[in-house]
Formats: structure tokens, C-alpha cells, sequence
């Protein structure tokens, strides 16, 4: 597998911006709606910042997997987990080496939640992604987008440096809804997550009964 294959800006940052970004995933996740027993995908997981939080919100009784097409990052994503200790001996992740496109095949069954973290705006093929989501999802899931808002980056400082990617890359909610609705989609509810970022919440959308 190429670098070329993967999606464009959406390569993992240095461990120590990326931290002063993220200082609390947990909360994060939290506040987009994740909870105790649901079934959860980390679409994207890079080296499992929000893997190992996820894993321990959803706990015994969820499940989550964990899906990246490079190797080296999901084996730190592993690594991750495996340094919380005990604590985290009874969650379950599946780890799954994968394309974004048509990764409901390497399921289990359809989930609860999707959660897609700092990686849309890179995705080439969007309708191609949001069709897969929405495969994956049952059909009372949610499909969690969690990206920069669209500022200019040299608005959106971290550690001094302006951080995130290209501003002609980076798409609002309703820019994000919009594409979404072409796949099944309906927006569901935004959050703000401070100081860069959004959480926008999808579901997919009812047929509507014909007269």
C-alpha cells in the first residue's frame, strides 16, 4: 500500500500538537452523544486517540471497532490500548485493516454509531464514503462528524503554529449536511466543540410514505 492511496491532509499530526489540541477526547465523545452499551466504529482511528476513550465509554457491554488502512498507525492504536493496563483488559475492539469505501463488509453486523474524527474534509469520494456509512449504520444510528470549522487557518493556532488543513478544505456543518443528504442522510443536531472544532450528528433519513 502507497501513501497515495490514503486520503489527502488527513495524515496523523505529532504526537505532542496533536495532544495540546485533544486534551480530553473523553469529554469530546461525551458530548457528541457516545454511551454505555452501544456498538461504535472509529472510522479513521489514525493512532486511537479517541479509540482507547471510546472503548472505555461504551465498556463491556459495547463494542467497538477500531478501522484504518495504515498498518503502522493502527498498530499504535493497539499499543495505545495496551498501555492503559487492566483497566482496559474486558473492552472489546476489533481492529480492522481497511478502506474507508465498503468497509461495512468487514463487519460484524450494523452499529450504533460511526464516529469519523478530523478526516472528512480529506475524503476524495464523500457519496462514496456516506453510502458506506450508511450501510453500517442501523437504522436508528448516527453518523458522527467531528471536523475543523471553516476559518482560515492561520486563524486556528495550536502551540503557536497555524494547525488543521488547507482552508479551502474545510467545510462548515451545512456544507457537510449537504453533501450527506445526497447518501440518506438528515442532520440530527451540531455541537461546538471548542476552540476549532464541530461535532455534526446525521441519522439516516426516513422514505417518506408515498399518498
Amino acid at each position: 500500500m502507497t501513501k497515495d492511496a490514503y486520503f489527502p491532509a488527513t495524515g496523523m499530526p505529532d504526537a505532542e500538537w496533536w495532544s495540546a489540541l485533544w486534551p480530553n477526547p473523553e469529554a469530546v465523545l461525551r458530548k457528541v452523544g457516545i454511551t454505555a452499551g452501544q456498538s461504535a466504529i472509529d472510522l479513521c482511528c489514525g493512532d486511537g486517540l479517541f479509540t482507547v476513550p471510546l472503548c472505555a465509554l461504551v465498556g463491556e457491554l459495547g463494542q467497538v471497532y477500531a478501522l484504518d488502512l495504515d498498518s503502522q498507525l493502527l498498530a499504535a492504536a493497539k499499543d495505545r490500548m495496551e498501555k492503559q493496563g487492566p483497566a482496559f483488559a474486558g473492552k472489546t475492539c476489533t481492529w480492522i485493516e481497511a478502506d474507508a469505501y465498503g468497509f461495512d463488509e468487514a463487519l460484524d453486523g450494523p452499529v450504533d454509531v460511526v464516529l469519523m474524527a478530523n478526516t472528512f474534509h480529506g475524503v476524495p469520494d464523500k457519496t462514496a464514503l456516506g453510502e458506506s456509512v450508511r450501510r453500517a449504520l442501523k437504522p436508528d444510528g448516527r453518523f458522527v462528524v467531528i471536523n475543523w470549522h471553516a476559518r482560515p487557518r492561520q486563524q486556528t493556532t495550536v502551540l503557536g503554529q497555524p494547525r488543521g488543513p488547507k482552508t479551502e478544505m474545510r467545510l462548515s456543518p451545512d456544507q457537510v449536511g449537504q453533501i450527506l443528504s445526497a447518501t440518506g442522510f438528515k442532520a440530527a443536531q451540531i455541537v461546538d466543540l471548542p476552540p476549532w472544532h464541530y461535532g455534526a450528528m446525521f441519522r439516516v433519513a426516513k422514505a417518506t410514505p408515498e399518498a
